[in-house]
């Protein structure tokens, strides 16, 4: 098939390999999906830094004001199966362009909302809007990039994600603390436009995508369905769905606990506990190249024992070891789920984008049922349940792990010793 011909087509070139690492295209692809990071994960999360001040100004509780978050999340998770067999049939590029710019023009949307009502509905379409991005941008570098970077490549799409979210919350801080946070919500809208059009400038279009022929509902449910009988898949979406909701509960009534006595730091400093994003920012891509060496296995578990470890920093009444402890979990968490999202695409053989999409979905529904629940249990009982509780879902993940993926299976090339890459 000649070349311009499949482009046109939507078909992949015989015996595409993908790009490899160091080629002008694989950073393009690199630097375009951060943007995309940049732009999902500021937006999903731009409530998050001024949750005490968004409870104060319209007289709701902490586990209400975190409703902007879990009503986001919620509506991610419902729509990433529905975006992954749209861009089966129109191609990852394009359904990605069609998420990011309706998402952008929502999140412009948020800070008019007369009500809190009016302000939930605009969050739950905003990350509807957003379940075009992530499973699609894992899809996406499996088939543009060779198998021997993939994971690499989804570590450092990973990262881009840690720096979205920063970039978010460092700006609605200080915003929210000198203007309230709807100047808050408006300043992330503006950073997330601006990453919106930088992906859309370099995002190179893609050479390994192959059209969906369109099998219909029971064709699509029946891959969905093979997807959770895959006992290896449905290990990493437990994963994906405990951790993530505790990840997100944590960063949820952390700032309630340090607004509060004994420590009362006001909203530009709580802000600031979001730098520790650069540690996941930083283990992500480390995790990512320790799998050449150690396996995905030994690195995810490796993952998961930092973020327990981190937890148990913040049971102290110390700040300097409570923020230690954060910016251990954070990396421990975000070297665990590099792992987790890149291992997806790499055992399910068929149906990659649907089989992200899940691994999304679990992680977001954990996001918005457990991250809100978190709040019930904080409220009730203090820090030390909410901690602790999020150390044994941890724990109960790392069994899960061990058992399913046994030491010398899975993530090992076959006659080899060396650990595969894809």
């Amino acid at each position: 098939m000649p070349h311009n011909a499949s482009l046109a087509g939507g078909g992949a070139p015989p015996r595409w390999n993908g790009h490899a690492k160091g080629s002008a295209a694989y950073s393009r692809i690199l630097a375009g999906l951060s943007c995309a990071g940049v732009a999902t994960f500021a937006q999903l999360y731009s409530t998050q830094a001024v949750l005490p001040l968004l409870a104060s100004d319209l007289g709701i509780t902490a586990a209400e004001a975190a409703l902007t978050i879990s009503l986001a999340t919620v509506g991610l998770a419902v729509t990433v199966i529905p975006w992954s067999f749209l861009a089966d049939r129109i191609g990852r590029v394009r359904a990605m362009t069609w998420g990011i710019c309706a998402a952008t023009a929502l999140g412009l949307m948020v800070p008019l909302a007369g009500s809190f009502q009016l302000l939930l509905a605009l969050r739950l379409l905003e990350g509807m809007a957003l379940g075009g991005i992530p499973a699609i941008a894992i899809a996406y570098l499996n088939e543009e990039v060779t198998k021997a970077h993939a994971a690499l490549a989804a570590g450092s799409y990973v990262a881009g994600t840690t720096l979205g979210g920063l970039a978010g919350r460092l700006v609605a801080g200080p915003a929210g603390e000198l203007w309230g946070w709807r100047a808050a919500a408006l300043a992330v809208s503006v950073l997330a436009t601006v990453a919106a059009v930088a992906f859309l400038l370099l995002v190179p279009k893609a050479r390994g995508f192959v059209a969906s022929g369109g099998t219909g509902l029971r064709g699509a449910l029946g891959m969905l369905a093979g997807h959770t009988r895959n006992i290896r898949l449905l290990a990493l979406y437990i994963q994906a769905f405990l951790m993530m909701g505790g990840f997100v509960a944590v960063y949820n009534y952390l700032g309630f606990r340090l607004s509060g006595e004994p420590f009362t730091l006001p909203a530009t400093l709580i802000s600031l506990i979001f730098l520790a994003y650069l540690s996941g920012t930083v283990t992500s891509r480390w995790a990512a190249g320790l799998t050449l060496r150690f396996g995905r296995r030994s690195v995810l578990m490796a993952g998961l024992g930092l973020a327990v470890a981190g937890l148990a920093l913040t049971l102290t009444e110390s700040l300097v070891l409570i923020l230690a402890g954060l910016v251990v979990f954070t990396g421990g968490f975000f070297a665990a789920h590099s792992i987790g999202a890149g291992w997806t695409g790499a055992i399910a053989t068929e149906g990659r984008a649907q089989a992200a999409s899940l691994y999304n979905l679990a992680y977001y529904l954990g996001s918005s049922v457990l991250g809100w629940a978190g709040g019930l249990l904080f409220q009730s009982l203090g820090w030390a349940a909410l901690a602790g509780a999020v150390m044994v879902l941890a724990c109960v993940t790392a069994v899960i792990v061990a058992v399913v993926h046994p030491t010398g299976g899975a993530g090992r090339a076959p006659g080899t010793s060396r650990p595969v890459s894809n």
